[in-house]
């Protein structure tokens, strides 16, 4: 009898050791091919965007403003399309991030059960509706607002070029709205997941309760909070389709007014047409685009590290 329930814990043991080996494999093979999904596109990005820099000249690639690649003599600056998309999704994220941060202090601390329950699903939603119809609602309500505001400011300006309120400022707002779900869910993640005994402790010392969410929560939740910003500037630097609809898709000097083109909008509106230099130039743009992304996340990285330390 204990032979038995010797040898029946044995192959028990066996059988566990034999899964817990092919599940270890699988996990392997699923980082592996993470990894190796990085390096590809990373060198992909450098084989193809780096040509078109050896014939133009970095230095006239990325300071020259001027971006005319089908001209008779054609020049590919893309200084314009950088600086736009550097403020754009600043200031996009400047809009964006407090409001976000501040809803989900509101849906995880603040909200009844009821507005919680209305709220959140609203918010869901929010996150699963297609860039497209960003860019459609941007064209039929932001545009026209703006244009009205355009009209009002510079109605006594005869030399102002009116873009019909497809401008630097709606790709903006659009950016902001686009980015409040993740920069909404991911943050209230991290704040539900503070510890009540931290709350109850700082109310029991004395403080307020909004003096414990701005003291106690948001502090204790501030890595998956940073979290939460980054995978938001990752929205708003990548996205191009809604921001094509809304912002003139023009090559201009970035101000709140005009006409402008993002590094993406570049890339989409041109990539159908090009050959040549041109085609090239614009894998430049997308290796430009890739080494913001990784710069941005390099750096949060390093401030995470920091934090924690």
């Amino acid at each position: 009898m204990n032979e038995q329930k010797e040898n029946s814990i044995f192959s028990q043991n066996k059988n566990k050791s034999i899964i817990e080996q092919v599940m270890y494999i699988i996990f392997l093979l699923c980082s592996l091919v993470a990894i190796i999904a990085v390096f590809a596109i990373t060198i992909y990005m450098i084989v193809s965007g780096t040509p078109a820099i050896f014939k133009v000249g970095i230095k006239e690639m990325l300071f020259n403003p001027v971006w005319k690649p089908t001209a008779e003599i054609p020049s590919f600056g893309i200084a314009y399309i950088i600086l736009t998309s550097i403020i754009g999704t600043f200031l996009s994220i400047i809009i964006g991030v407090p409001i976000g941060i501040l809803t989900a202090v509101f849906l995880s601390d603040i909200a009844n059960k009821k507005v919680y329950i209305f709220i959140k699903p609203c918010i869901e939603l929010l996150a699963g509706i297609p860039s497209i119809i960003y860019g459609l609602f941007g064209i039929l309500i932001i545009n026209p607002l703006i244009y009205k505001l355009e009209l009002f400011i510079f109605k006594n300006d005869p030399n102002h070029q009116f873009t019909g309120g497809a401008n630097l400022l709606a790709a903006i707002l659009v950016l902001a709205i686009m980015i409040l779900p993740t920069v909404i869910n991911v943050s209230e993640t991290a704040l539900k997941s503070v510890p009540t005994s931290l709350k109850q402790a700082s109310l029991a010392l004395g403080a307020t309760y909004i003096q414990t969410i701005f003291k106690v929560c948001i502090p204790v939740a501030k890595s998956g909070i940073i979290t939460a910003v980054v995978l938001g500037i990752g929205r708003a630097i990548g996205e191009a389709m809604a921001i094509v609809l809304v912002s003139g898709n023009s090559v201009n000097l970035p101000l709140p007014f005009n006409s402008v083109r993002f590094l993406t909008t570049g890339i989409v509106s041109e990539m159908s047409y090009s050959s040549g230099l041109h085609r090239q130039a614009l894998f430049t743009i997308g290796l430009v685009l890739f080494i913001f992304i990784m710069v941005i996340n390099i750096v949060i990285s390093r401030i995470l590290k920091k934090g924690d330390k």
